[in-house]
């Protein structure tokens, strides 16, 4: 098989979030699956900069080339290039300097028209290289309309109509709604603006349209693969997600074991493994060294996120100082809403010697604080997959979560009489859950039995891509099948 992976964001080339780790992944994992495949993303300002960073070499394979049916005089240029650590996975990059010269990738001079253009020319640009593909896989709501033009106005091109798509969900919360004149811009049919179509209460959603017209759609977990048919978390597309249930499946994403891996992880302190677990203690030792902690053998929870609703921040601020009274110590690092900033800045300065706050994106820090952290905080309202708690059990480092999403099925419950489990974890949605399992992870911290256990259980899980390629390519055997049929 032959694919076309298409995201707006991929590592190591431009990194927003989870979807590019996984997007930069998994087809490394198929190309070891004997799959073929080629990847799609804008040439954001921000590939640029880390092309001439890094002297990555990236060559121009078009001249300009026109966005026909948009209502647009933009063009396109093709560049390419090569995913790292792969033999012939290649990358399309598609340049225009008005949608995609904004310094961050998520941003530009209009949100929809870029997504639309950048969609369009993905299309464009397999005709354009004559590329016969047999599935095209879209991700999120940025590049849920090109199964719709594949099954509307592309439906009876030679090339494009025998093509499959998969739609894989990253977070159903981001949809791209829009009002309804950007269906013109996109020169899709009026007869989509429906409530069988793309109209969404007076609006267009562009994310329903993938939904609708996809051939097969996935999430990144089984569980929310389930939850997203419900009310509570099917952000009023339950209803649509529920009539292709039998469409809809849900794989674990996975993680590189060669980026992450303790035992050559050139970002932290010292490297390890389950053999050599003792030097874990020297990389918190270091951590707290360099984030002006006390040295201490007390719990030490880490926490990266972004500061918002959805990571759990808001049960999280009605039990913190009750939190300090245990003889632990807190790492913080993220960004976001200002109210949870000033709450942790509050935190830190309040307890010098059991919070450490670091307002910020570092990938350094990061890595060094799943190796040097006893434990891992993830008590998010929902999360489709999460990937934080699987470097954590990489790193032997013990996850504490809400029990949904990937979450759930990441995370299992320490039994200290089967010695089964590799973590801590809470269902209902409120402070007091939270800090019930936060108590059970530092009792059990103190039991060096247990915690030994507790590691070794994390340390050899297997969380590696190999498994779910596997899956993926069971994915596209099936939307390939639909197509024939």
């Amino acid at each position: 098989m032959r694919i076309a992976m298409v995201s707006y964001e991929v590592y190591p080339f431009a990194k927003v979030g989870g979807l590019a780790d996984v997007v930069g992944a998994l087809p490394k994992y198929l190309e070891r699956q004997n799959i073929n495949v080629d990847i799609y993303m804008p040439y954001h300002k921000k590939v640029k900069q880390n092309a001439e960073k890094y002297g990555w070499a990236i060559e121009k394979i078009t001249e300009k080339v026109d966005a026909s049916m948009l209502r647009t005089e933009e063009k396109f240029e093709i560049y390419k290039t090569m995913l790292p650590g792969t033999k012939g996975v290649n990358v399309f990059l598609i340049n225009n300097e008005y949608y995609f010269n904004a310094d961050e990738v998520y941003a530009g001079p209009d949100l929809a028209e870029q997504a639309i253009f950048f969609s369009y020319s993905v299309i464009e640009a397999i005709r354009k290289l004559n590329f016969e593909y047999d599935i095209v896989h879209v991700n999120d709501w940025q590049t849920a309309l090109i199964p719709v033009y594949l099954k509307t106005v592309f439906r009876d091109d030679p090339l494009l109509s025998k093509i499959a798509t998969v739609l894989t969900i990253h977070n159903l919360g981001y949809q791209g709604i829009f009002e309804p004149e950007y269906l013109r811009f996109a020169g899709l049919p009026d007869y989509l603006y429906n409530i069988d179509g793309i109209e969404f209460y007076g609006k267009i959603n562009f994310l329903k349209g993938g939904i609708i017209f996809s051939d097969i759609i996935n999430t990144v977990s089984p569980t929310y693969a389930k939850e997203i048919q419900q009310k509570e978390y099917g952000e009023k597309l339950e209803g649509v997600l529920r009539a292709r249930s039998s469409d809809l499946y849900g794989i674990l994403n996975g993680i590189d074991y060669e980026e992450f891996n303790p035992l050559t992880d050139n970002k932290i302190y010292v490297n390890y493994d389950l053999n050599t677990i003792e030097k874990k203690k020297e990389n918190k030792k270091l951590l707290q060294k360099e984030l002006g902690l006390p040295e201490r053998d007390v719990p030490m929870i880490g926490m990266i996120n972004r500061l918002v609703d959805q990571k759990g921040l808001d049960i999280m601020a009605e039990i913190m100082d009750y939190v300090s009274l245990f003889d632990i110590q807190f790492v913080l690092l993220g960004t976001g809403e200002e109210k949870y900033e000033n709450m942790f800045k509050k935190l830190g300065e309040k307890y010098p010697e059991k919070y450490s706050i670091n307002l910020k994106f570092d990938i350094v820090l990061a890595q060094k604080i799943y190796a040097g952290c006893d434990m891992f905080l993830m008590p998010s309202r929902y999360e489709p997959c999460g990937l934080g708690q699987m470097y954590s059990l990489r790193y032997g480092t013990i996850p504490i979560v809400r029990y949904t999403g990937g979450l759930a099925d990441t995370v299992k419950e320490y039994n200290p009489e089967t010695k089964e489990g590799n973590g801590f974890g809470f269902e209902g949605f409120d402070p007091a859950h939270l800090l019930k399992a936060m108590a059970r992870a530092i009792y059990f911290y103190n039991s060096k039995e247990d915690w030994n256990t507790l590691i070794k259980n994390a340390m050899t899980m297997d969380l590696s891509w190999d498994k779910s390629a596997k899956e993926y390519v069971k994915l596209y055997q099936r939307a390939k099948s639909k197509v024939q049929r």
